[in-house]
């Protein structure tokens, strides 16, 4: 209790992970004196903070018949940080295993940031993070767990399930102490946080430790980061997708909680849906990155919201799976491995061939060309619709490109970003934009082609907009249309978002797509021309075959 050098108080909490107290068993003044000396060295600066764990170790057990206990539990129920008393000898190395085990699990397994001892009950953190588990562990969101649910939950935590005698001993357990605890057979919220605050209460925390570091919690109780951002390694010229495990685990949450099961989450839903979060991920921008129904969110814009998000931000995207339990209920050893890196864009237009079911068009164009417009076209929103005229910088569908199904990506993109020193351009299709009505927007697209594209193996494509409105007068200089020819780039597609017709986004799809099959020629005409050329050389073939054919008759 007197060491001769003593470290200053303020080194305790940060170098100490457990301190042991000893005091000895035979006189009475050195247990005051942890009271009044030893824990005000420890832990007096930390009233509001962290405090060290204590053990009070009773030395010199041997020259004494009884237990100081009795002395000692004061102590214990006024200082929370103190986790146990072990009564020793060190003269007949009576306990000292002991002593060092009560140490360790002290650290590994601390009791304060679980239970309040003076009032009896699970601090709120604690509270919290189980009242998550057992919403996760709620897999037909009944508000209970059934004794499948229990099973699969016992599995998961400790590797093997209990046996149909221990569960209704654990639930008789229950029904004696917890009124509500078990309705009809099963398990409430009430008499699961109950079971947990049992376990404390009889020294066995380690097991709500093992449960709550099963899924993603520290000793502050709050989810670590290598849970919720395991490493994930994406190269350069790489992007990122939810696979089939990715895919499967999102759409059996959308079933989960589409409680009325009619393919739409409805507010109320969603909001079940997002209680497991500490926030809402996902706001009232939503509907306008993809497809909505008055109802609420149908799967596909969910399953495209997903989609989204692990292709522009893919650390988020293991955020939210870790909030959802991806790592426990899945059995896997960490979300990223529901994500697929996609092989550099390179390597894809070396092979002739692509991987990616994700795709990416930048939409070009100066402010009031229809940009906000156009994407919301791609929803299948008109120009009428209330939401068509709300900024959103992405939306994402799907489209059929050789009867396979894509996620395709616009991103708006302001023309003044990309005439900048270092113009971010890279994508898989570029969308140039311009105001049919006002053709003097097309300059700007123009030096963008010239700057960004036309040295690159993107594919672009020339949309002219509100092809509702008159055409106007060409400045002096090349045309929208002599421009594209003279570059070998389509002909400017026409395009009104009053009545948007989804062609030119199976068309950008496309062309996004066959820019790996047929590398360095979908960025201008020339496939596009061949096409043409060759049905046009059939047709010619055909007639001189003919014409040779009747040749050959007459001279017979």
């Amino acid at each position: 209790m007197s060491p001769r050098r003593r470290c200053p108080p303020t080194s305790w909490t940060t170098q100490a992970s457990v301190v042991c107290m000893v005091y000895d068993v035979s006189q009475a003044a050195t247990i005051e004196k942890i009271r009044t000396k030893w824990i005000p060295l420890v832990n007096g600066g930390t009233e509001r903070g962290p405090r060290v764990p204590i053990i009070l170790v009773g030395n010199k057990s041997d020259l004494r018949p009884g237990s100081s206990m009795e002395a000692v539990l004061p102590l214990m129920n006024q200082y929370p940080e103190i986790e146990t008393c072990v009564e020793c000898s060190a003269k007949n190395l009576r306990n000292i295993s002991e002593l060092f085990y009560y140490a360790q699990k002290a650290v590994l397994h601390p009791t304060a940031p679980l239970y309040d001892p003076e009032a009896k009950q699970l601090r709120p953190a604690c509270a919290q993070a189980l009242t998550r588990i057992f919403r996760l562990s709620d897999q037909d969101l009944d508000q209970m767990l059934s004794d499948q649910e229990l099973n699969a939950f016992q599995k998961s935590c400790f590797g093997h399930p209990l046996a149909p005698q221990a569960l209704e001993d654990v639930k008789t357990v229950v029904r004696k102490n917890v009124a509500g605890g078990v309705r009809d057979g099963r398990l409430t919220l009430d008499g699961f946080l109950f079971l947990n605050m049992l376990f404390i209460q009889r020294g066995r925390h380690e097991t709500t430790w093992a449960i709550l570091r099963r899924f993603g919690y520290g000793d502050d109780l709050e989810l670590t980061a290598d849970y919720l951002s395991p490493p994930l390694h994406v190269p350069a010229g790489c992007s990122t997708e939810l696979n089939h495990l990715g895919y499967q685990f999102v759409q059996r949450l959308f079933e989960k909680h589409d409680q009325d099961a009619d393919g739409v989450l409805s507010p109320s839903e969603l909001q079940s849906f997002f209680s497991v979060f500490p926030a809402p991920p996902w706001g009232p921008e939503l509907r306008w990155a993809v497809h909505v129904e008055p109802a609420g969110l149908p799967l596909h814009g969910y399953l495209c919201q997903w989609t989204l998000l692990a292709y522009l931000d893919v650390r988020r995207c293991l955020e939210l799976l870790g909030h959802l339990g991806y790592p426990t209920l899945c059995e896997q050893d960490s979300q990223a491995q529901a994500i697929t890196v996609t092989r550099a864009k390179r390597l894809d237009q070396e092979k002739g061939q692509t991987q990616r079911s994700v795709l990416l068009c930048k939409v070009v164009g100066t402010r009031g060309v229809g940009k906000s417009a156009f994407l919301q076209a791609f929803l299948g929103r008109s120009l009428g619709h209330p939401d068509a005229g709300d900024a959103a910088g992405h939306t994402i569908n799907t489209v059929q490109v050789n009867g396979q199904e894509k996620y395709l990506i616009l991103c708006e993109v302001e023309a003044d970003s990309l005439l900048v020193a270092t113009p971010d351009a890279a994508c898989d299709v570029a969308c140039l934009l311009f105001d049919g009505s006002d053709p003097g927007s097309f300059a700007p697209v123009a030096s963008i082609y010239k700057r960004c594209f036309m040295d690159g193996q993107t594919p672009c494509l020339v949309v002219s907009c509100k092809a509702d409105l008159p055409e106007g007068v060409p400045p002096p200089g090349l045309s929208a249309a002599e421009f594209c020819l003279r570059h070998r780039l389509p002909a400017p597609t026409p395009f009104s978002c009053i009545a948007p017709s989804p062609a030119v986004f199976t068309r950008l799809a496309t062309m996004a797509t066959l820019q790996h099959l047929v590398p360095g020629e979908l960025h201008t005409t020339s496939f596009w021309f061949r096409v043409t050329l060759g049905a046009i050389g059939a047709t010619v073939a055909a007639v001189l075959s003919l014409s040779l054919y009747r040749v050959l008759v007459r001279s017979r």
